[in-house]
């Protein structure tokens, strides 16, 4: 089925982080779909390639090119891959994340919460610096960061993590502010309780389920696809006078 033309992303160049699994593979299905030619990046060579190859056997077209945006070269490095290999790039969806630490935040240790920041912040910045100087060059390219609906609601026993989701909402802001005269959108969705294995411990436990349940109006998670979708239109044509949004995806859970 042909896309409609607002939603074609034909000949368009997407780098996804954290594509090895739930919402970054699901992502990467979606705009492959609709025609993108999409980069599957994780920490794991195997994981991404799985991925991208999954894309390649529907007859679409994927690659996968392992970063992990903790690390500064790795970053410089992927961007130097894409700018070689395709001369351009259209995409880049920041989905990868981490949260090394469940507990209360006065026990909080100094390396989990440093881990945190070095991926969920300084790796959202140097990644969308590094693309957004790509993009700057052909005067268009649209970013979508993956925040959290702890970037509204601090989650329980997930104070660094919730901390790092909100300043990904103001650094989705700070560079669409600063980069729409150059042809370039930024914007992020923030995500409720989607069925991942990043959330999968706690919907699997009845009290931690119940519970959450109980707040939410839809009664159910998400699933990964749903999340893809709020992605596809922001990085869309559909989205052409869209940037600096946060739009929520959380089943009513924040109303």
């Amino acid at each position: 089925m042909t896309p409609h033309p607002l939603f074609d992303l034909t000949g368009r160049i997407a780098l996804i982080t954290g594509a090895s699994r739930g919402i970054g593979e699901a992502i990467a299905h979606l705009l492959a779909e609709h025609g993108a030619h999409v980069i599957c990046s994780s920490r794991k060579p195997e994981g991404c390639e799985a991925v991208a190859q999954a894309i390649r056997d529907k007859g679409l077209r994927a690659e996968s090119h392992p970063c992990h945006i903790g690390e500064m070269d790795q970053i410089a490095a992927t961007i130097a891959h894409v700018e070689a290999r395709h001369g351009r790039l259209d995409i880049l969806v920041n989905n990868a994340a981490t949260n090394p630490y469940f507990g209360h935040i006065l026990d909080t240790d100094p390396g989990s919460f440093q881990k945190t920041l070095d991926v969920n912040i300084r790796g959202y910045f140097f990644m969308s610096q590094a693309a957004g100087k790509l993009m700057r060059a052909q005067g268009k390219g649209a970013i979508v960061n993956v925040a959290s609906v702890n970037a509204l609601e601090p989650g329980d026993a997930q104070g660094t993590y919730s901390i790092t989701k909100a300043a990904v909402v103001n650094m989705t802001q700070a560079f669409a502010k600063e980069c729409a005269s150059l042809g370039l959108r930024v914007n992020a969705i923030a995500p409720g309780w989607t069925r991942t294995r990043f959330a999968g411990a706690l919907l699997d436990s009845k009290p931690h389920h119940d519970a959450i349940m109980a707040r939410l109006p839809m009664k159910r998670p998400a699933e990964p696809q749903e999340m893809a979708g709020a992605v596809l239109y922001l990085v869309s044509d559909a989205a052409s006078y869209t940037t600096g949004e946060l739009l929520v995806v959380d089943g009513g859970l924040t109303i």
